[in-house]
């Protein structure tokens, strides 16, 4: 015969045991459970923020810094076109992304100088010295990029916006509210942007048609014409000095 298993005791006495401990130490004054009060009150003046809230303030403005540096500058502009030029030459790899979207970059970081040195010089370093709070710092800051925008920004699509935003006594530009202008700026820019990509297309798109016409003639149908065509597109873009024509366009084309 088997050796019978000895019989474990039952887990409930037990449990019951500890929970009536616990709940006689609850229920005591010794054991009394933290009691915690959380007041969110209102105030006027935005100095009086404790520090931990202007941290989250600041966090929350450099995470959104990068979509900023993108959409309210002449970014957009610039690195559609150069993405329209890599696609007119018909190189897919050459030059890389990185190449081009660091180029748009530096070209970004030259058109908007003059603006970034009047938001150091109104906003930042006042900010700095303490001699402004971070409202009029933001005020400040703000006035340049706006004039920027609305000096780029088409007046049919500041209209739209500003009549979607409800904005119907704007007397000027100038009294648009700023989540108007940057929209219209946004959309500008795209258009301005695909008016120049197409001005692009149109040497290149000859190129393309006249080899086409020349590799039908001479009953060669089944080569693509795209392959015969890139060392022209490439000769033509050298020869002209394109780079140095689309880098001065893009600049100039920034009032």
């Amino acid at each position: 015969m088997k050796p019978r298993r000895r019989r474990r005791p039952g887990r409930g006495p037990w449990m019951a045991v500890l929970a009536g401990m616990f709940l006689a130490l609850g229920a005591s004054a010794a054991w009394a459970l933290p009691k915690l009060t959380l007041n969110v009150d209102g105030t006027g003046d935005p100095a009086t923020l404790p520090v931990t809230l202007r941290i989250v303030v600041l966090l929350t403005i450099l995470s959104l810094a990068p979509a900023l540096a993108v959409l309210v500058t002449s970014f957009t502009r610039i690195v559609i076109v150069l993405g329209f030029l890599k696609h007119a030459i018909g190189q897919q790899q050459t030059p890389p992304n990185q190449v081009l979207v660091g180029l748009a970059l530096f070209l970004t970081t030259f058109v908007m100088a003059p603006v970034w040195k009047q938001v150091n010089d109104d906003a930042l370093q006042p900010l700095i010295r303490h001699e402004i709070s971070e409202i009029d710092a933001w005020h400040r800051a703000t006035e340049p990029v706006r004039a920027f925008m609305l000096r780029q920004t088409r007046q049919k699509d500041l209209g739209l916006f500003a009549n979607m935003a409800g904005v119907h006594d704007a007397k000027s530009a100038a009294d648009v509210p700023l989540q108007a202008v940057v929209p219209a700026f946004i959309v500008s820019e795209l258009t301005t942007a695909f008016q120049i990509g197409f001005m692009l297309f149109i040497p290149f798109l000859v190129i393309d048609l006249v080899v086409a016409s020349v590799l039908m003639s001479m009953g060669m149908m089944m080569l693509p014409p795209i392959t015969f065509a890139m060392p022209f597109k490439i000769l033509l873009f050298v020869l002209v000095d394109g780079w140095h024509l689309v880098v001065q366009s893009l600049v100039t084309s920034f009032r």
